[in-house]
Formats: C-alpha cells, structure tokens, sequence
C-alpha cells in the first residue's frame, strides 16, 4: 500500500493533482511527483478574466494558468487545462448573484467546491481512470473501515473544512489533501526547496471573480434590475431613510448605512419580498435558532448528540448546538448566541473524537429566528 493508501506502489498509481496555479496545490503536485506518483496536472479556466476585468492574482484565469503550466514544466508531469467556463457561469456565478437578489450572504467556494471541483473534474478523473483526486485544500483525511472521514487541518488558521462539507463519501473516498497536516510555512518551504516559481506567490484574498472584493459591480453586470431603491426601517417598522438596492447590504453591516443615529445601527435583517432593510441596535444580531435546508451527512449526528458543534461562517468558532433533522432540512439550536448569522451562509456540522474534530456534514441557512419585534 502506498502513501496514500492505495493498494498499488506509487509508479503505478495515476492521480490527478487539481493545480490552480497557487503555492498549495503545486506544492502538492511536487510532493505527489516526488514519491513516485503518475501525475497528471489539472488546472480549471472558470472565467474570461479579459471580461470580467479580474486582474492576474486570482484563481483559474489569466497568470495563474501560466504559473501552473510553469510548475508542470519544472516537476514534470503532464498538464491539462479543461475549459469550465460555462459550467462555472452557471452553478457559481449565476447563483452567487441570484443569492444576493434575495437577500442572502452567498459562499461561492462552497459552490465552486461542489460543482466544478468536486462533480466534474471529479467525474473527469475517474474517466480518465485516475486512482484518486488530490488537492491543495488544507483538511485532514482519515480512513476508517473502508471509508473516509473529513476532519479540521492541522494548522487551524487554515483549515478549509467549512467550505468543504457539501464533498460527498463516493468524493471523499476518492480524494486526497497532502496539506492536511502541514503548516502553511512548512508548504511554502517544500515549494522552495523544490525551486518552484510559486514559492513565495501571495495568496488570493478575494473571491476570484470579484475584482477588489466589489461584489455589487458583478451584481450589477449580470443583474442590473437588482440596483432598485427602498426603505430602510428600524425595529419598530418606521421608515428610517432609503437604499439603493438591498444587494449593498448584508446582515451584520454597520459601515454603509448612511443614517444618522445616536447609537450605531447594524444591518439585523433583509426583506426581498418588499425591498426593505431593517437596521437596529448590535442586540439584535443575536441568532440562537436556524433552520438549514439542503443537508448533506457525512457522519451521524444521533450517535454524536451530546457532542456536536457548529460553524455557521468561515471565519467563526465551533459552537455547541443541538440538531433536528427532516429528511434534507434541519433546525439547530445553538447553546450560546451567535451574531449575525445570515441566510445563504453554511452550517456545518463537527463532532470531536480523538483525531480531533471530525466534519459531519452541513446545510445552507435559509432562516434564522429573529428577535426583534417588528417581524
């Protein structure tokens, strides 16, 4: 059995290293290649960056293509570029938009990881007869009688598990994250020792075709209908002032506003429906019931009842909670109050064991119950 735990010795054994171009996945790439692996490089062109104005420092467009072909070159191995445009317009782009039409908080990794990533260069993978899928992805994976579970990375600053709890167990069995255990400067010093050109590339901060993080211009471009004017109420239902579209606003907000007030208001809800925004006091961010719809388990929550946590953004703390679950919806029931927590984001499941905190799947947020009085 070889590294990966694959019944084959490394030279016989085919993977697919998905290569976007950053210092991650070619650093995966060099590990695969170094301990003998048949490696097949493939990087995803998701977008026309030439139309969408996103600049060179962004994923699967324009430089990173290059620099990901630059890394094949210099390991290598061979490289493929599949053209996923159309795809990625449709189950991300579109979505991303039409979840800020209505109001929502959208996560578009999540969708690029269920889609595109993880369904079809998935499927591409296993069609060209590949023996696993491996990415750059920094999640621990731990195989345990014949099927795998997810668990947060090593270096928890950047653990990716959130983004990932939609992958299915048929995806999960087939993939790999090398990066599981690693800190982000040990992979950094793995691509330099291999004296790959990617070795100190910055990371990208915004989501890749969103240039400068201006989420409303894409909105715009695609929806322009969207950009229509409202009223903004406070808690009581009086009208406050007026917005120019409900997609410039997200629950939480404070910046933005533009109203003045003796105490700070915050964005606490959304109405599509009527095109109103509702700000108040901080108070009211306060969320300790959710409802979730499109489930996905990759564990039992019965059996891990008394030990279940959850994250309902990327960037926030496991909670205690307790879940009911309906088919694919569920309610939860967080222990201590979360802020702010806005429909369109993920809750996702863990439960803590001794290989740490496993992911036991997650859903989308489609509401949550609000507290304050004009409701």
């Amino acid at each position: 059995m070889n590294s990966l735990g694959i019944t084959k010795i490394a030279k016989d054994t085919k993977v697919v290293v998905a290569m976007s171009g950053g210092v991650d996945s070619s650093t995966v790439a060099g590990i695969m290649k170094s301990e003998g692996y048949n490696v097949v490089g493939i990087t995803l062109k998701l977008y026309d960056d030439a139309k969408t104005s996103v600049k060179s420092r962004q994923c699967c467009a324009g430089q990173d293509i290059l620099d990901a072909k630059r890394v094949a070159q210099k390991l290598n191995i061979k490289h493929e570029i599949l053209y996923y445009q159309t795809k990625f317009k449709k189950d991300v782009i579109d979505s991303f938009v039409n979840s800020y039409a209505i109001g929502e908080t959208p996560i578009p990794c999540v969708q690029c990881n269920q889609t595109v990533k993880f369904r079809d260069l998935f499927d591409y993978a296993k069609e060209i007869k590949a023996d696993a899928l491996v990415t750059g992805h920094y999640v621990n994976r731990i195989q345990k009688n014949g099927s795998a579970q997810m668990y947060r990375a090593e270096d928890l600053s950047r653990d990716q598990s959130y983004f990932l709890f939609n992958t299915t167990q048929e995806q999960l069995n087939f993939l790999r994250f090398p990066l599981g255990k690693l800190l982000k400067k040990d992979t950094r010093k793995i691509a330099s020792d291999l004296n790959l050109n990617v070795a100190d590339k910055p990371d990208s901060q915004d989501i890749c075709f969103v240039p400068n993080g201006d989420y409303a211009s894409v909105i715009k471009k695609f929806r322009p209908e969207t950009f229509k004017k409202g009223n903004i109420l406070d808690t009581s239902g009086k009208i406050i002032g007026k917005h120019e579209g409900i997609i410039n606003f997200t629950i939480g907000q404070r910046k933005g506003i533009k109203i003045s007030h003796q105490e700070p208001l915050y964005v606490i809800d959304i109405k599509a429906n009527t095109n109103e925004v509702i700000v108040g006091d901080k108070e009211f961010l306060k969320i300790k019931k959710i409802f979730l719809k499109d489930i996905n388990l990759l564990g039992d929550l019965k059996s891990c009842s008394e030990n279940l946590y959850v994250k309902v953004r990327s960037t926030g703390k496991l909670t205690k909670a307790k879940a009911e679950i309906d088919n694919s919806k569920a309610s939860v029931t967080l222990e201590d109050a979360e802020m702010g927590i806005s429909p369109g984001q993920a809750c996702v499941f863990y439960s803590k064991n001794k290989f740490g905190h496993r992911v036991l799947g997650g859903g989308w947020i489609n509401k949550t119950t609000k507290l304050y009085p004009h409701n």
